[in-house]
């Protein structure tokens, strides 16, 4: 026959299970919407631009629920330590996947401003997607990281922002050069670049999943890890 003991702990990994389970639907959702707003942008996908806006409400609607019951496990379980920690995470994890959300409806709303009737083509479009499937992969491998409590996985994550501001700085410097040689296209270059600093900092928010994560499972901070590393060689 279980304690009572025994069924406490039985309780809390069940709440912890049904946060894990919430974060990694929030984020899957997140990497969809910013898949769906890069295909949109590349194919002049009006209609999917809208469709991605509109599904920004069952995001924030996820981020209500993380919420609640992140509360509900503080007041009823008391975690403490590791436990609390990864209630904090995932708390604060959620409200970023909130506003990565934020950014693929950001980059949504550009499209029909970016195409608009009359405008040529600029090719330039062509070299987002991959700076966006490179971001997607940021927060992909970060939520993964969060679900299997990956502290390595999620040190790599971070590893990975370096890669993504590069391309950012390449990015800027084509776009601006087309657009000093093609004046006409001054208010659609303009849109990509918001578009291209968009996908840059749904990068930096990766990363700041991956450093919670790092911390949850640890209980150091990355940076003062690396630092402490650094000493030691």
């Amino acid at each position: 026959m279980a304690t009572g003991h025994e069924h406490t702990v039985k309780a809390f990994d069940q709440d912890i299970g049904q946060l894990r389970a919430l974060v990694s639907q929030m984020g899957g959702l997140a990497e969809e919407a910013l898949g769906d707003a890069m295909t949109a942008l590349s194919r002049n996908d009006v209609a999917l631009a809208r469709e991605v806006r509109r599904k920004d409400k069952a995001i924030d609607a996820i981020e209500s629920e993380i919420e609640r019951a992140a509360v509900r496990v503080i007041a009823l379980r008391a975690p403490m330590a590791d436990d609390l920690r990864e209630v904090i995470a995932a708390l604060k994890i959620a409200a970023v996947i909130e506003r990565i959300g934020d950014y693929a409806k950001n980059i949504a709303k550009r499209v029909p401003m970016i195409h608009a009737e009359g405008e040529e083509r600029i090719e330039v479009i062509s070299i987002l997607p991959a700076m966006g499937q490179i971001a997607s992969d940021m927060v992909h491998d970060a939520l993964d990281a969060f679900s299997a409590r990956d502290a390595e996985k999620a040190r790599r994550v971070c590893d990975s922002d370096n890669a993504l501001d590069d391309f950012y700085d390449s990015i800027f410097r084509t776009l601006v050069t087309f657009m000093v040689e093609n004046p006409r296209t001054i208010s659609q270059v303009a849109h990509l670049l918001f578009v291209a600093k968009n996908i840059e900092r749904i990068g930096d928010h990766a990363t700041n999943v991956a450093e919670m994560v790092y911390f949850a499972a640890t209980g150091q901070y990355l940076a003062d890890r690396e630092a402490t590393d650094t000493e030691r060689t």
